[in-house]
């Protein structure tokens, strides 16, 4: 997608600032990594919001002691919370990207498919809470639920070869893998290429706007093409080859054919374009440099524009890149100074303190607002008078100043948008520590955006345990009359006949691509 800019920032930054500030709140780190420390792995992945579909007794019995040993050590060395903090995300509201098997780890056996624990997240329609599921792959399909849209392993999206990005043991590797121990490097049209990469013009389009009026910010890209070539010798290498081809994937229609040129043990490998065009069938089948391996960790842009403090970040990748010591963060005076001027910063979702009223103008005088027995209470008022003025409001008189200030804290506060950054990202309880932060334990919800949010929530977690039991294959409007998904409702009905591509059959294919004529006979 095209990245715009605003005030000098790009916007995927911006998006990765919230992601930072509310997707891996500070409880969920500290709980789980108190779980694993002790070897609860599930437990861990309980307060990671991370289903387990796991049972080690019947993997045993399945697949040997052997495996379920090598599967186990997995399991105690992952750290859920790390693997969200770098879990692939969309755009624009940083979420979890929907309906997505990634492959953590594969485990080479007698089979000819090796089996792979995998990670997978739910469709777009029950994906509240932003929870995620851990499971075993197997090519036979066992384990593998019939209503996810996806089961498979993505080729793009998969870490088994980025461990560091979930093994709580391997984390010190992301500095390296990452590039954070080298000044980053920007290759631009006008400047020769090296090392056989892309040319600046072939990397996606954030340079391909014409109309913008300042092209500086555009080719500040976030391509790590200076590390493809060592990515890709773990890429091949994974697949049994030292040299060969593989694409990288630049946008949705848009991928680039590379070739590793390794001459000896001796030499560092290097990429090149493929001399020769391939049909789009064999570029296909290619090998896919995975997400992972392709841009810049965000964290590592983060720091060196300025908009993330080093102690905001996950403690694992904390302690990791300051081990290098060599993040530049020159950026950061004069980015967070345009942020303060525009305020496109993320909501803070500080809520007032207790002890910190608000001040309202009632009736000549300043009046404060504050908590008092778990409410927010006018203070400066009599009980017994606010008892009248609220029976004359409920008889249709005006009210005063300090009631309509308290009713539009309780419809609409200041922390809103922090509290629907907090929902949207599954962080329920944070949410409600903001509400009650700010409108005390005691506090009864009257109609308005807030308790629309808070019902919006509950209702949508209905739809995820739905799709967890399997009884909601998909989205409940998917057979509405007039909707867009009505065609996927048809799907279920016996007389549908299904669309023609590569996975029909060869002799269905056969039969519906040839016209029927009619036999008629000649007087």
């Amino acid at each position: 997608m095209a990245h715009h800019f605003a005030n000098g920032i790009p916007a995927h930054l911006l998006m990765w600032q919230r992601v930072r500030e509310y997707a891996v709140p500070p409880s969920m780190i500290e709980t789980a990594t108190a779980r694993r420390a002790v070897g609860d792995w599930a437990g861990a992945c309980a307060a990671a919001r991370v289903d387990t579909d796991l049972d080690l007794r019947a993997v045993r019995d399945r697949h040997g002691t052997e495996f379920v040993t090598r599967l186990r050590a997995d399991l105690r060395r992952l750290a859920p919370d790390l693997l969200r903090w770098h879990m692939p995300r969309i755009a624009p509201d940083g979420r979890l990207r929907p309906g997505l098997t990634v492959c953590l780890s594969r485990y080479r056996g007698s089979g000819a498919t090796p089996l792979q624990l995998v990670v997978r997240t739910p469709p777009a329609w029950a994906d509240a809470g932003q929870r995620m599921s851990l499971t075993l792959w197997e090519d036979s399909g066992g384990g593998a639920p019939r209503h996810h849209p996806h089961p498979h392993p993505d080729r793009r999206f998969r870490l088994d070869l980025h461990r560091h990005l979930w093994d709580s043991k391997r984390c010190g590797e992301l500095a390296w893998r990452c590039g954070a121990d080298s000044e980053p490097s920007l290759t631009r049209p006008d400047q020769p290429r090296t090392g056989g990469l892309p040319n600046r013009a072939d990397l996606p389009d954030r340079s391909d706007r014409s109309d913008r009026s300042d092209r500086s910010d555009a080719d500040n890209c976030s391509w790590a093409s200076t590390h493809w070539a060592a990515e890709a010798e773990l890429l091949l290498g994974a697949e049994g080859r030292r040299r060969g081809a593989f694409t990288v994937r630049l946008a949705a229609r848009s991928r680039v054919v590379l070739e590793l040129v390794a001459p000896d043990d001796s030499h560092a490998p290097t990429l090149r374009p493929l001399r020769e065009a391939l049909p789009p069938q064999v570029i296909a089948a290619l090998p896919v440099l995975p997400e992972a391996a392709t841009r810049v960790l965000p964290d590592l842009e983060l720091l060196r524009a300025g908009l993330v403090a080093r102690d905001r970040l996950h403690p694992l990748v904390a302690t990791a890149l300051a081990a290098c010591g060599a993040v530049a963060v020159s950026g950061a005076v004069a980015v967070s100074g345009a942020m303060a001027a525009s305020g496109s910063g993320p909501a803070t979702g500080s809520a007032r303190l207790p002890g910190d009223p608000h001040r309202v103008e009632c009736r000549g005088e300043v009046h404060r607002i504050a908590l008092r027995d778990g409410t927010l209470t006018a203070i400066d008022h009599d009980p017994a008078q606010l008892r009248r003025e609220e029976l004359l409001v409920a008889l249709g008189g005006p009210a005063l100043p300090c009631l309509r200030a308290i009713d539009a804290v309780h419809r609409s506060p200041e922390a809103l948008p922090a509290v629907r950054e907090r929902l949207g990202h599954g962080d329920v309880a944070g949410a409600l520590a903001v509400v009650k932060g700010l409108l005390g334990p005691a506090a009864v919800l009257r109609d308005g955006p807030l308790r629309e949010e808070l019902e919006s929530a509950a209702a949508r977690r209905l739809d995820h345990g739905l799709f967890r039991s399997g009884l909601l294959a998909v989205h409940p409007a998917a057979g509405a009359l007039g909707g867009e998904s009505a065609p996927r409702a048809a799907h279920a009905e016996p007389e549908h006949r299904p669309r023609l591509d590569r996975r029909t059959p060869a002799a269905m294919r056969l039969k519906r691509s040839i016209r029927a004529r009619p036999r008629t006979g000649m007087a």
